[in-house]
């Protein structure tokens, strides 16, 4: 049974933890395959619902719901066009954020104390002290498994379609920490969850090499609604040369949507690949920028 994390904290978590929003998702995705599928029949909304099984009347309203923006509109965020456009603009983004230190509004990075990493040795010394907490919770992308620690959110990893209860995502978890006791806690990961954006928040606890958690930590960076390439990160975290490298560290993140690995595309602007499915990355991606789109219509202009 799926246990449902509701939160009321607002911002960019209250988003992501959403029941409502997750129990739309399952449409939603369908409608994202249809439409990359048929991008160049550049399908109506008539012909989308149909896919779906839904008047186009009532798929309009479940995809408002979901996403903020009519289906037109953010299906415009899926293409490719918009993708190189945001790649374009990704290197000075990146920069300026970093250079003068200061975080965006909405930006998830504000949502936690820092990110507390663990090398492979100290792991190897502290992994067996470790009590992971675990829950599967209701997020806007579909149901995940949640995995806590008294020092912080340690795993955040989608379901796979055939895992409705989570056992296959745990079992991959307890392979990830061997050495560890994970226990079943609603109440720990709730509790750790619905801190997200206070003053208490939590950090993340990842265990990975130096570079790796390098490349977390230039992720964490990224604002929402941006996008980078595989090159500009390596440049980023001054290997310019380790693309490949990045996209495997890229690719091992375990903590999805926190550390937001989905922004990172290919230099010519398509998705790419993604640990949890290209349609996911896909509905991450637009739906971020529906929300930046909507957060700038919604900020009145300086007088």
């Amino acid at each position: 049974m799926i246990e449902q994390v509701m939160t009321d904290i607002g911002s960019a978590a209250g988003r992501l933890f959403d029941a409502r929003a997750g129990r739309d998702y399952a449409r939603v995705a369908a409608a994202i395959r249809f439409v990359a599928a048929h991008r160049g029949a550049q399908p109506d909304l008539a012909t989308v619902a149909a896919h779906v099984g839904l008047s186009p009347y009532h798929f309009q309203r479940l995809f408002r719901r979901w996403a903020g923006v009519s289906p037109k509109q953010f299906l415009g965020y899926l293409t490719a066009i918009h993708a190189k456009q945001l790649l374009r603009e990704a290197a000075s983004v990146l920069d300026t954020t970093l250079a003068v230190g200061l975080s965006g509004p909405g930006r998830l990075h504000d949502l936690f104390v820092g990110l507390e990493g663990m090398t492979p040795g100290e792991y190897r010394r502290h992994g067996a002290a470790l009590v992971l907490r675990h829950a599967v919770v209701a997020t806007a992308f579909g149901p995940a498994l949640a995995l806590v620690s008294a020092r912080g959110v340690v795993g955040l990893r989608f379901l796979a379609a055939d895992d409705g209860d989570g056992r296959g995502a745990l079992a991959a978890a307890a392979r990830e920490w061997p050495a560890s006791r994970l226990v079943a806690d609603r109440q720990a990961v709730t509790g750790m969850l619905e801190a997200l954006g206070t003053p208490a928040a939590p950090a993340l606890l990842l265990k990975g090499s130096r570079f790796r958690l390098k490349v977390w930590e230039a992720l964490l960076a990224l604002p929402e609604g941006r996008v980078c390439s595989y090159a500009d990160l390596a440049a980023r975290v001054g290997s310019p040369a380790a693309a490949r490298a990045v996209g495997a560290a890229v690719g091992d993140n375990p903590v999805a949507l926190l550390i937001p690995c989905h922004r990172v595309l290919r230099a010519d602007g398509g998705v790419g690949g993604y640990r949890w499915g290209e349609t996911r990355k896909r509905a991450l991606l637009a739906r971020e920028a529906a929300w930046v789109v909507g957060a700038s219509a919604a900020t009145p202009a300086p007088r």
